[in-house]
């Protein structure tokens, strides 16, 4: 029988299912193994595909993906071909391989593993401990866009920088976005330990793009910079956000860059932290086209073009109407200030309900007394991770911070959103456009809650 577009598909689904259960077999992205040994085996048997292409390379606490959509668009408004690698995904495993703004297919990702497995098992065998699934990830991302090929690769760090897997690359462009406190039972508990971890991805001859960072944060990343003689542009001083007006839908942005000051810029996406991300991505390509105040500003047009194209699935997202939804990834105390900020300013909301579910190992304390203020009502959750934090641990946290008469317990990531909706319709007095539900707290609840709501993937 011959095959239909929808039979393909589905053999394809299941294919692609396949091979995530195959790499899902590996050491988890929680369980780390500090080192670069077994990525650099595996760069070195598949003929160090990250060294055919030029890439630039993002660290940081917060901001990273949103940082790297940004200057994804702009490279491809300048007609370069792009492959971008970010994580964690939202809702399926293709979302972290991206090809010119497209995640890479379920036919193509199955046949990548298939491709680059018998490499792996190499290289296990001649380690004590197997490669981990973000390894695997990382390797077979760089791969792909090998053999694509792509111009240049827009790569994020999954954790720190020095000994991350991703930093097999020697970028001639490096960003680093806000550092904060997280992941501290990896990259240290000061904010200087963690900057001088984060700095490793700055090499000799690099430009390094810094966002505003903590004094002591800083320090760390300009005594790496000198050590290896990179150049450095910083945000508040080389370029940054020189005006900012609130438009329907997002911003206009006036940005001071490298090379000069761009004007009128749309950006449909929320907060101020979405504007500094926007200076920082502009900045970077600036660099890596080599645009600086001797040459002066990159195409203005294509910038306006590139920005006003650009989305951030998970973050401050839409995903219904009547009343407003919105879907949030932040999953650390400084992401869910910047959430914060920008329901204040963005959002008119009269009735503000909040569903939310932590993992374990995250400050669920400290983002809950950010929420505070915001939410007239919270539901709080569970999501589906090993590693989510209990309901009822999570109730007793939520009760302690907003009093009992304020807080719903729905065990169920479903019927907590559903609630949610009731109790932001039945407390807006009929006026459903000023009532709204955020859902919030991790990465895997943002994931979830755009799955259950019908959310495309990202």
């Amino acid at each position: 029988m011959e095959s239909t577009p929808a039979s393909r598909a589905a053999t394809d689904r299941a294919r692609r299912q396949a091979a995530e259960q195959l790499l899902l077999s590996r050491w988890g992205e929680a369980k780390i193994s500090p080192s670069r040994v077994r990525i650099e085996a595996l760069m070195e048997v598949l003929g160090e595909p990250q060294r055919a292409y030029r890439s630039i390379h993002i660290t940081g606490t917060n901001g990273k993906t949103s940082t790297a959509r940004m200057i994804e668009e702009l490279l491809r408004g300048f007609g370069l071909r792009t492959g971008r690698y970010t994580s964690p995904h939202l809702m399926d495993m293709t979302e972290r391989i991206v090809l010119d703004g497209q995640s890479i297919d379920d036919g193509a990702f199955a046949d990548a593993v298939t491709e680059i497995s018998p490499y792996l098992e190499m290289v296990d065998r001649k380690s004590d401990i197997p490669m981990t699934f973000f390894e695997a990830m990382t390797g077979l991302a760089f791969a792909v866009f090998a053999d694509a090929p792509v111009d240049v690769a827009v790569v994020e760090v999954g954790m720190g920088g020095a000994w991350d897997a991703t930093n097999v690359l020697q970028s001639p462009v490096v960003v680093i976005t806000p550092i904060g406190l997280d992941h501290t039972e990896y990259l240290g508990d000061t904010l200087a330990e963690i900057a001088t971890e984060k700095a490793g991805i700055i090499h000799a001859g690099s430009s390094a793009i810094l966002a505003a960072q903590p004094t002591e944060a800083a320090a760390q990343l300009l005594k790496r910079a000198a050590e290896v003689d990179a150049a450095v542009a910083r945000e508040g001083l080389e370029f940054g956000v020189i005006d900012r007006q609130l438009a329907v839908g997002g911003q206009v942005l006036t940005i001071q860059g490298l090379g000069g000051v761009y004007d009128e810029i749309f950006l449909p996406l929320h907060g101020g932290f979405q504007g500094e991300n926007a200076a920082l991505a502009l900045a970077a390509v600036e660099a890596f086209f080599g645009a600086g105040a001797a040459s002066g500003p990159i195409e203005l047009d294509i910038v306006r073009a590139a920005f006003a194209a650009v989305t951030s699935p998970g973050r401050l997202e839409p995903v219904r109407s009547a009343p407003t939804v919105l879907v949030d990834a932040s999953h650390n105390v400084a992401g869910m200030r910047a959430t914060a900020e920008a329901l204040n300013e963005g959002f008119d909301f009269r009735q503000l309900v909040g569903v939310v579910a932590m993992l374990a190992d995250k400050d669920a304390r400290g983002m809950l007394d950010v929420l505070e203020p915001v939410l007239d009502t919270v539901v709080v959750s569970q999501n589906n991770s090993p590693r989510a934090l209990d309901v009822d641990e999570l109730a007793a946290l939520a009760v302690d911070v907003f009093g009992s008469d304020r807080v719903v317990v729905e065990p169920r990531l479903d019927n907590a959103i559903e609630a949610a909706v009731a109790l932001a319709e039945e407390n807006s007095n009929g006026v459903l456009a000023g009532a709204g539900v955020i859902v919030t707290g991790s990465v895997v609840t943002a994931g979830e809650a755009r799955t259950l709501l019908g959310g495309r993937r990202s």
